[in-house]
Parts: C-alpha cells; sequence; structure tokens
C-alpha cells in the first residue's frame, strides 16, 4: 500500500494523489511560521510542490544547502515527513560549517568556543536547514525523487552568517537600495571523462584531511579542436541526456559545447537575475556530474586535473546593471567611442582594484591558480580589454547596445556562485561609491604592464584578510571564518610532499 503523505485529502474528499489542498493556516505551524521566515510567494510555492509530490509520486525530497565550498550537502526525507520538514526545516550539525575541502574540521567543533567569532557553533550543535519552496525540482536523474535548496539559521531563528546563499541576497539588497539590480550569465567548463569500472579499493578511501586517491580515468575527445562538430557528435547520446536533464530541471541553458582541451565541454546560460543564476550554477553543476555517472562518464569542474596540457577549465562571469526605477541598462555608453557609461566603467575599476581579494572568492582552490598562465585564453594578470579573450576582464557591447557588459573571466568552475557573484558586487560597488577611473584599456594583456594575479591561493587569502572594503561588507567574522578555512587548506597542501618533488630530488640528492 502507497505511504499517504500526511498533509494529502483522504480518497473520500476527492484526495488520493490526484491533488492536494493549499497550505492552510492550520498546517503553517512550525519553525518557519514562528519566525515569519517566507514569503506570501514561498507558501504558494510550497502548496504547489505539494500538488506536484502528490501527482508524480514523489516518494523522497532532499533538503540540501551549499557550505562554502559551493558543495550540495544535507538529507533526504521520506514522502511522510516532508510536509513537517516544510513546516520546521531539517537539523544538521553546525560543524559542517566549520571543514575545509577534505571534511577536516579546521574549529574545534566541541568546545563551548569553536573561536569563529559569533554564537551558535558550540559542541557542534545543530543549525536549521529552512527550505525554499521556489526552488524545488523533480531529479531526472534519481527515480521519484525531489530535490529543494535550503537556506541556513541558528535554532533560535536568525539566519546563520555563513550561509553563502543568505550573503548573496543581502549583497543584492544593498545594491538595491543604491538603485540597482543584477544581471549575470555564466559559461561554465568542465572535463568529462570515462570512468573506470572497477571498484572502490582501500587506496580510495581517505580520512578529514587526507582523501584517498582518485578514481582512474580516461579521456573522451583528444582535444586541440575548438568547437568541432564532429567531436561533439561521437558523444552524441551524452550530448542528448545533458540536455534533456538540465531542460526538465527548467535551467536556463543556453548552449553545450566541445572546447578546446582534450576532453573539455562548456555549458552556458541565458543571462538572468544573479541570485536565480547562482542556484541554477549549483544544481547544474550537480546535474552534470550525476548525469555523467549515469552513462560511464566522470565530470569534474576541477579547473587543472592532472594530465590537462594547456586546457584548464574555467568560468566566465557576465554581468550587468539595470536601473530598477526605468529598467535602463547601466552599463550602456551613450558618447561615442566609449566602452562603458560612467558607471559601468567605476564599477570596472572596482573590479580591478579588488582583484586579488576577490580571487579568493573568485578561485578558491590550490589547483585553480595553477590556471593563470600567459596565452592560455585564462588571465595572469589584473587588467581589461574591449572584447579581449585575453584579458581578465572584457568588456562586451557599446553605444546603443542593451547587451553590454563585463565578462570576468579569472574565475574557476568549482567557485562558490553565490560568494563568487557577491565578490563581484561588493567590489563593483566600492568602485561606483568612490567613482574610480579604470586604467587605459590594453590590447596585449599578457604583456601588458599590469599588476599579477595572485599566484596561489595564500596570496589572495593574504589580499583579502587586508582588504578593508570586504570586511566592511561582510564582516570582520565572515572574513576571519573564510580565511582560516582557506589557510588551513593551503597549509595542508604545503605540506604535502608531491610527485614533482618526488621526480626531482629523491634521485639526485
Amino acid at each position: 500500500m502507497r505511504e499517504r503523505n500526511v498533509d494529502e485529502r483522504p480518497v473520500f474528499e476527492s484526495g488520493g494523489g490526484v491533488s492536494a489542498r493549499p497550505i492552510l493556516a492550520t498546517d503553517r505551524e512550525g519553525f518557519v511560521l514562528r519566525h515569519d521566515l517566507w514569503s506570501e510567494a514561498k507558501y504558494a510555492a510550497a502548496a504547489q510542490m505539494r500538488r506536484v509530490v502528490d501527482e508524480l509520486g514523489v516518494e523522497m525530497v532532499r533538503f540540501s544547502f551549499v557550505d562554502q565550498h559551493g558543495i550540495l550537502r544535507g538529507k533526504t526525507i521520506a514522502r511522510g515527513g516532508v510536509a513537517a520538514a516544510l513546516r520546521s526545516g531539517v537539523t544538521a550539525p553546525s560543524s559542517l560549517l566549520l571543514k575545509d575541502t577534505s571534511g577536516q574540521s579546521v574549529y574545534s567543533v566541541f568546545a563551548a568556543d569553536p573561536g569563529v567569532g559569533i554564537a551558535g557553533f558550540s559542541g557542534a550543535g545543530d543549525i536549521v536547514l529552512v527550505p525554499d519552496p521556489t526552488t524545488f525540482r523533480v531529479l531526472p536523474w534519481a527515480d521519484k525523487t525531489g530535490w529543494i535548496l535550503c537556506d541556513v539559521h541558528f535554532p533560535n531563528g536568525s539566519p546563520v552568517p555563513f550561509c553563502s546563499r543568505t550573503i548573496l541576497r543581502n549583497e543584492l539588497t544593498t545594491l538595491a537600495s543604491r538603485g540597482y539590480g543584477m544581471t549575470v550569465g555564466a559559461e561554465l567548463e568542465f572535463h568529462l571523462y570515462r570512468a573506470d569500472d572497477r571498484p572502490l579499493a582501500d587506496e580510495h578511501i581517505g580520512v578529514p584531511g587526507r582523501p584517498g586517491r582518485a578514481l582512474q580515468v580516461a579521456p573522451t575527445t583528444r582535444g586541440s579542436q575548438l568547437l568541432y562538430e564532429e567531436g561533439l557528435d561521437r558523444l552524441q547520446p551524452f550530448v542528448d541526456a545533458l540536455y534533456r536533464g538540465l531542460t526538465l530541471l527548467d535551467l536556463p541553458l543556453r548552449s553545450i559545447e566541445l572546447e578546446f582541451g582534450p576532453s573539455q565541454f562548456e555549458i552556458t546560460m541565458e543571462a538572468g537575475d544573479a541570485a536565480q543564476i547562482a542556484d541554477a550554477i549549483v544544481l547544474a553543476r550537480t546535474a552534470v556530474r550525476r548525469i555523467a555517472a549515469g552513462m560511464g562518464y566522470h565530470a569534474t569542474f576541477m579547473s587543472r586535473p592532472q594530465g590537462v596540457e594547456g586546457a584548464s577549465t574555467g568560468w566566465h562571469l557576465h554581468q550587468s546593471l539595470t536601473e530598477l526605477r526605468t529598467g535602463a541598462h547601466a552599463f550602456v555608453p551613450d558618447a561615442a567611442g566609449s566602452a562603458l557609461s560612467p558607471v559601468g566603467a567605476s564599477y570596472l575599476a572596482g573590479l580591478l582594484a579588488h582583484a586579488s581579494a576577490a580571487a579568493a572568492f573568485t578561485t578558491p582552490t590550490v589547483n585553480g591558480y595553477k590556471r593563470y598562465q600567459p596565452k592560455s585564453l585564462a588571465p595572469d594578470r589584473v587588467a581589461w580589454g574591449i572584447d579581449n579573450k585575453g584579458a581578465m576582464v572584457r568588456a562586451v557591447g557599446g553605444i546603443g547596445d542593451p547587451a553590454t557588459r563585463l565578462e570576468n573571466r579569472s574565475g574557476e568552475p568549482a567557485a562558490n556562485p553565490y560568494l563568487y557573484i557577491a565578490s563581484q558586487l561588493i567590489s563593483g560597488m566600492d568602485g561606483m561609491e568612490r567613482a574610480l577611473i579604470p586604467p587605459e584599456p590594453t590590447d596585449d594583456p599578457y604583456r601588458t604592464d599590469a599588476p599579477a594575479l595572485p599566484a596561489s591561493l595564500g596570496e589572495a587569502v593574504d589580499a583579502l584578510e587586508a582588504d578593508n572594503s570586504f570586511r566592511t561588507a561582510l564582516g570582520d567574522s565572515v572574513i576571519d571564518w573564510y580565511t582560516t578555512i582557506k589557510r588551513a587548506e593551503f597549509s595542508r597542501y604545503l605540506r604535502h610532499v608531491s610527485d614533482w618533488e618526488q621526480r626531482e630530488y629523491f634521485d639526485i640528492f
């Protein structure tokens, strides 16, 4: 007998899963109502979600949040518990927000005061994952399984300052108070390999601070043939599955492309509201990986896997502002010969002024800095150009073009999308507030006299720690929390004896 949702109408009341009643006042009692965490639009979306769950026979729903690294974490709730989880959220250990990418706790999570600078993290106590019903999707790769994105709150109802989704919304609210909205578009590259079908062995098992050996994989394309149509044809079953999966998720897919490097692909998304595109990127990355795995492939958004020569993957973030009062595109110049409006020029100047500090968010892994190489379609210094894809920031458009925008080409595809976009807002708004003027554009980005981008994650963390604009925008506790975690990650990397060192020194010394 099928388990019934506690909120379904009984069959004799014309229920039975064909439809579900909207959320009434008596159904709303719980953590969400008590702390006034949903808008009317979210209540309406929750009612629609419950109808979809009943009509499609969804049996499980994943309640997920995005951690500091941009990784989805959460719990899968059985059908009978979904209504209660909507009303009161789902609990999870607060220590998840205090770990590096290996799962190692950077803070003393069981101490009365772990040292994060704010209350609420003692003893690895619970946080509450509060679902956002507007994000609900039915997953095409998991049978009868739904997915919903959550924000992170303390048990007293207050938002957790380290919730990256909340951090972006706060910056967008600040931008709106200045009369602007933000539009972004994403070009997201990844590598696709043929997976080794051998089972996991002891060498693959890791512990916090020491992950196991990566799985063995094989290439899927030969490389060196950008946008080669027949190269994409050879992987048509994967392309078809990816298209179906992303469109079934209602993601704003624009294109699927074969990139220059071996096994390298790219998806692009239509431009849209910054907060919505950030959510879309989180789900798209998971979709790419899960769809690939279901077909015997391994997809990775790691920027520069071993064996990749000159074909690192990046995340190019297109961004522009719109005047909320008039709907006008704020970056469009009104003078011939100008690449940007005065607002756009100052925003650009802010991106350049804070590029080193923002790199800790745009390129948050040790591996991502190995992408910054000359003449590689990745930037290596802080410069901008007019429609020049070698510069860190590329200005596109011009007078009369409503699509005038800035494209930051420095980001890596593993970046937390909320923090990446927020870093651009913080930098750009500071440029606007101080009416900064950018330097002249470069037409030779790999030889121009411009400051180098950080050479390592450690350098970027140093720059972020010293940047007053980021501290003012995010607060000392957020900056100190993030830099502490990233510095611990970088320190582990420095302590590791690499295969390069072994090959270089073991025999000759």
